[in-house]
């Protein structure tokens, strides 16, 4: 498990910045790997369920905002089900349905955002389900389901959306009639649009970040990344999307073991601006206390340090689904960590679709 962007040489004062109203998007793909700190108003990342609301104690400064969380996966029969009567309990066994779409009805993403769409169960066959998953697009582009599993269904375009794409999903369910013993319950659709092209690019030997929109330089900042030395430091290179972001963080050095306050290793940081672009936690974040080092070293455990300024910059203008691109290290993002779905070849990600199977 790689830290929840843990920082080096953070003093104390640091703990001091004030906290203002939090509101934080949670990740909505089952797939990615809980992570094992706190991040949002005391709630775990990998703990996706609930909606907008008040944090501990329903205090308004920890609000938090959660998008398209999915919904509670069924594990058994519910109370209610067990009394029903036979026909309605053989009904329900014999339905699959939608049980989360992510992006969430009108939703504005950014340009790499996949379609993820979790089922009620297992389908009972891909390549039958797959059919009546229907995308529309205002600007059709070639793209394509991958089967992360037979309750997991990921579509992605060929290459990036285009600007301004209004995208709907169909998933014409109630066309399945026993399907392998089971049928489909009632249809769900789904639209967004995708927002302004904006790609940003984190050079880690140069430590330079540059944000383009539509084409066009709009910010370049000095950054410091991951210091290296071992994986678990070192920023994961490759295309990484938006998933989340909160203000504040806390991060903490119980990634490492250290919780005992007493121990000269232990920090806990309400961190501001924190824009989330790994299930692994790595952040695109405001480190007042490296800016000395940004534009020069590599400084953080895995994060991407900018200036405060800067961060708040970027998270004002960050929507969920805009690229990040790391360059510069040794340690590719792996295409299951988040929304890391760019890292696989366009053919490899056809081989996913069951209708490639017949």
């Amino acid at each position: 498990m790689s830290p929840i962007c843990p920082e080096v040489n953070m003093p104390r004062r640091a703990s001091l910045l004030p906290v203002r109203t939090r509101r934080c998007w949670t990740v909505a793909a089952l797939t990615a790997p809980a992570l094992s700190l706190s991040a949002c108003g005391g709630v775990a990342a990998g703990a996706l369920g609930g909606g907008p609301g008040t944090g501990p104690g329903g205090s308004g400064a920890d609000r938090t905002d959660t998008l398209a969380a999915p919904a509670a996966l069924p594990t058994s029969a519910s109370p209610s089900s067990a009394s029903s009567g036979p026909d309605l309990k053989e009904m329900r066994v014999r339905t699959f349905g939608i049980a989360d779409v992510t992006p969430r009805e009108g939703e504005v993403v950014g340009i790499g955002m996949p379609i993820i769409v979790t089922f009620t169960r297992p389908v009972p066959s891909r390549a039958k389900v797959e059919r009546v998953l229907r995308v529309r697009m205002s600007q059709p582009v070639q793209g394509g389901w991958y089967w992360l599993s037979s309750r997991q269904a990921v579509y992605r375009p060929r290459s990036y959306w285009p600007s301004g794409e209004r995208v709907v999903l169909d998933a014409r369910l109630e066309e399945l009639r026993d399907v392998a013993g089971m049928s489909g319950a009632r249809n769900v659709r789904r639209g967004f649009r995708v927002g302004r092209a904006r790609i940003s690019v984190v050079d880690t030997r140069a430590h330079r970040m540059r944000v383009r929109e539509d084409g066009r330089l709009v910010r370049t900042t000095p950054i410091s990344a991951g210091r290296g030395g071992k994986p678990a430091y070192t920023t994961t290179n490759g295309v990484h999307l938006v998933m989340r972001k909160s203000d504040p963080v806390v991060m903490t050095s119980a990634w490492m073991g250290v919780t005992d306050p007493k121990d000269p290793r232990y920090y806990k940081l309400k961190v501001r601006y924190a824009v989330q672009i790994s299930a692994t936690g790595e952040y695109v974040h405001s480190a007042p206390w490296s800016v000395a080092s940004q534009g020069r070293a590599n400084v953080s455990h895995g994060c991407v340090n900018a200036s405060p300024a800067f961060a708040r910059w970027f998270y004002a203008r960050s929507v969920r689904g805009d690229v990040v691109v790391v360059t510069g290290t040794n340690r590719p993002l792996a295409w299951t960590n988040g929304y890391g779905y760019w890292q696989m070849p366009w053919s490899r990600w056809k081989s996913g679709s069951a209708l490639r199977q017949g």
